[in-house]
Parts: C-alpha cells; structure tokens; sequence
C-alpha cells in the first residue's frame, strides 16, 4: 500500500469527524432536534473532538456543546457530568480565539441555569481561564468571557466572590474602555451582575474605578449600553450612603435626567430606578435631586409611559416624599399627584397600583395640607374601593389601608371625607370619623354643611362596641349638636315621632 493510500484513510477520516461536527451544530441550533441529538448519545461523541488534532474540529463541537447546553438545564448537567469540562479547559489560554470564543460560551451556557452548574464551572477551574481570556487581544475573546463571567456572578453572592477573587473586576473595567460597543455593554452588565449582591461587592467594583467611566457612558447614543451603564450604577448606588455619595459625584446629575425622555423604555426605566436608589437614603440625597429637576423630569416620564417602566419613577416619589414635609411639597408643587393617580387608576397589575397608593400615603402623611392635597385630587373612594375589593392582592389591600390611615389621619378637608362614611368599613371609619370629631368642634360652617349633607345622619347609622375609640369619636361628634338635632337624626326616630302622632289625643 502506497504512501498516498495510507493518507487518503486518514484524509476521510478528517472529512468525516468535519462533516459530522458541522452537521451536529447546525442540528443542535434548532430545539425540535435536541432532544433526538440526546437520545443519540451526542455528548459522548462531541466529547473527545475536544482535543481533536484539527482546529476545526475543536471550535465546532465546542460550539455544538455550548448549543445544547444552552437549550436546558438537564443537557448543561449532562455535559457537566459527561466530563467535558476538563477537556473544553484543556490549554485553553494555547488555543486560538475561535476556540476560546466557543469555550466560552460553552461555560456561559451551563452556568446560566442554575447556581449549582455555575458552581460546577467554577470548581472545574473555568474562572482563571476566563480571567485569562478577559487579557486577550481580541475583543470577541474578551466579551465572550466577560459574558461568561456575567452569568456565574449573577446567581449569588458566593458565586460573584469567587469571580472578583479570580481577578476579573479590573480587567472588566478595562474593557468598558475599549472601543467596541459590544464589549462595554457587556462588560458593564457583568459589573452590574457583581454589584447587586452586597455592599461589599459593589465596593470592589468602586474600588476598580469604574464609576467615572460607567458615568461617562450616560451619555452614549447606544441604548442598549445605556441601559446596562445605568443597571450597573443603580446595583452600586443601592446598597449605602457612601455607595450612593460616590455615584452622585460622578457628576451624573443632570445628565442622566436626559435618559428619561429616551426613546427606549429600559433606558428610561433603568434611567429612573437609578435616581430612585439615591433618593432613597437620605433627605439630603433627595434635596439634591429636587435641585437638579430630578422630580418634575420623574413625574414627565411616569406621563409618558406605561406599565413596569413607571415602576421606578412611583417609588422615587413616594421615597422623596417620605423623608421630609419640604420635601413631599416640592412633589406636590411639581404636580406630582395627579400622574400618581392616574397610574392608580389606569394600571392593570397590582404592584404597581399598590407603588402608586404607597407613594399618595408618603405624600399625605406629613400635615393637613399635605392631605388635602390628595385628598382634593378625589384619590379616597379609588383608595378604599381597591381596598374594599375582594378580587386585590394582599399587597394591594396592605398598601391602600396604609395609605387611606397615612392621609386621614392628617386630613381635615372634610368634603373629601364625607363620601367614605357611607361605604368604608369599621377599621377604616373610625379615622373618618375621628377626623370630623376634630374639626367639627371649632367650625360652625362645617357644621351646618355636616346637616345638610346626610353626614350626621349617617353618623347615627354606625354600629360601635360600646367604650370603644369609635364611640368615643362618634360622641364627640354628636357634642357638637342640640340633643334634639341627634335625636331627630337617629334611626327610628321616625317612628318615635309616628307613633306619638298616634297616641297623640287631640285638646277639642
């Protein structure tokens, strides 16, 4: 057998292992094939191509690895437990960037799962690898790693440590600095990923330097770096103070005002809840964005959209309005209550319902101006309706009880009142009816209007325990009032007044 032949065996054996790789990969691309890849024992196969001596070869079962992996947790187990890792790590840092591309996203598949698989990557050695290709020339190398990393520190804190420890956070920083949009977009998600977790975390993400590029990018045209740039200091700004301090003298405030009249809802959401997470802390925080226009650029973003992306914006509301009466006035001189009512109303989900009644509490807690001016934009009876209604979630109800007790406890515009005594139950009456028995005292006006309106008839109608705050504030109440006046209102009165008519003997 001549030379030639003896190659020609091994040239067909190439084109064959080429061929099957391919094929494998471009079959493990669509799901319906998945499952009969599985069943075929396609694991196994792909397994020693790894080290195949062909480059080829190796990327793309790499790939077809990565594919199946990424389909469900089950495959990303069986290619845990089929031993593949050791051999997709394999002189990793010796390959060329196609391999380290597809190795890479062979380990983001697997540990986007589950913690436990995350775990698996991260015992088997894979962070150092990472690391290593984090330093590589290529950009693709370095966002391919950087994305891995991202989904290994997202589950946990544990998992996020280890990934700081392998010495990543510098070189993430490093590549928000690069040119290619694509690298710093993913390399700021990986930053936000491992800022979420703790305070310590996000100290070490401070520590790399990375608020004064991430605030650098608030301007960028690129949406979708934009919006990681803004998650990444939300995660930093939300856990502390200082954290938050140190994100404010970046210098983001005005500028990221203008990311809330993008044209991308996840800018604009992400844009808000960054604001949200430093107003949050302290009154001085929140003083500072009142300065900077951040409340009234708030409520124009809540009036501009719909659904999750007012989420935010409700929050920063009511946080900036629960730290001081100053403060939950500049909400209300920025005409903050009406877009709040209106995402009470129009709003389908019950969380933000209840954001949006949390926030009228904050509000209207402070003093009886404040109250009135919720109560004057005629939120009550839509507050105590929702509270009312069976069909709201738990969440719901809580935030809409506390919120009616937060701003009738201060409210003394009884016109606003008075529609609740006919509806509100026993719970909720008796901050109604406590409101009257203090104004009503010291107004002869409101008094009389308290007659001519059905209040205290109505008044006379609610059942009370004996002894109890209710009775207390209903006799109050009734003080106020000739004994006649009561009487004449009470129920049964009527037929009192019948039936002496009946036995009345006429004087001939």
């Amino acid at each position: 057998m001549s030379q030639r032949q003896v190659l020609q065996v091994f040239e067909q054996y190439q084109r064959a292992r080429t061929q099957f790789v391919q094929a494998v990969a471009e079959l493990a691309a669509r799901p319906q094939n998945v499952e009969t890849l599985q069943e075929a024992g396609v694991i196994s196969l792909l397994r020693p191509l790894l080290l195949d001596i062909v480059p080829t070869i190796q990327q793309t079962a790499a790939l077809a690895l990565g594919r199946l992996a990424n389909y469900d947790d089950d495959l990303a187990e069986a290619v845990v437990k089929g031993n593949i890792l050791p051999h997709l790590l394999c002189s990793l840092s010796e390959k060329n960037r196609f391999y380290k591309k597809a190795a890479a996203f062979v380990l983001r598949a697997v540990s986007k799962h589950s913690p436990q698989l995350a775990q698996a990557i991260v015992h088997c050695g894979a962070l150092e690898m990472l690391v290593i290709c984090l330093e590589d020339f290529d950009p693709g190398v370095k966002e391919a790693a950087s994305w891995a990393l991202g989904y290994i520190a997202r589950h946990n804190s544990e998992l996020s440590q280890a990934v700081v420890d392998a010495g990543a956070v510098p070189l993430l920083v490093l590549c928000i600095q690069e040119p290619e949009i694509a690298l710093k977009r993913i390399a700021a998600a990986t930053l936000s990923d491992i800022s979420k977790h703790s305070p310590e975390l996000a100290q070490t993400v401070v520590d790399a330097g990375a608020i004064a590029h991430l605030a650098q990018m608030i301007l960028n045209p690129d949406a979708k770096l934009k919006r990681q740039v803004l998650s990444a200091l939300s995660q930093i700004a939300k856990h502390s103070v200082e954290l938050a301090e140190l994100v404010v003298e970046a210098e983001i405030f005005p500028v990221v005002l203008t990311c809330l009249k993008d044209s991308d809802e996840y800018v604009k959401k992400n844009g808000a809840t960054l604001i949200r997470e430093i107003a949050k802390h302290t009154p001085e925080l929140s003083q500072l964005i009142v300065n900077a226009g951040g409340v009234a650029a708030v409520i124009d973003c809540i009036g501009s959209c719909r659904g999750t992306v007012r989420l935010p914006g409700i929050m920063m509301l009511g946080y900036v309005a629960a730290h001081s009466e100053n403060l939950s006035m500049a909400v209300i001189i920025s005409k903050g209550i009406t877009p709040l009512c209106v995402c009470l109303i129009e709003e389908q989900e019950d969380h933000i319902k209840a954001a949006a009644a949390w926030a009228l509490g904050q509000v209207g807690k402070h003093t009886p101006e404040h109250a009135r001016a919720v109560a004057a934009a005629n939120v009550l009876p839509t507050l105590l309706a929702m509270y009312m209604d069976v069909h709201s979630s738990e969440d719901l109800q809580m935030k809409t009880k506390k919120a009616l007790k937060n701003i009738l406890q201060k409210c003394t515009y009884l016109p606003a009142l008075e529609p609740l005594l006919h509806d509100a139950p026993p719970n909720i009456m008796k901050h109604i009816v406590g409101q009257f028995s203090k104004v009503l005292p010291h107004d002869s006006k409101a008094r009389r209007l308290f007659v001519t309106t059905g209040g205290l008839k109505k008044v006379q109608e609610i059942k009370a325990e004996p002894g109890s705050l209710l009775q207390e504030y209903i006799n109050a109440i009734n003080n106020c009032y000739p004994e006649e006046i009561v009487r004449y209102y009470s129920p049964g009165y009527s037929e009192i007044l019948l039936e002496r008519v009946e036995n009345y003997q006429p004087v001939l």
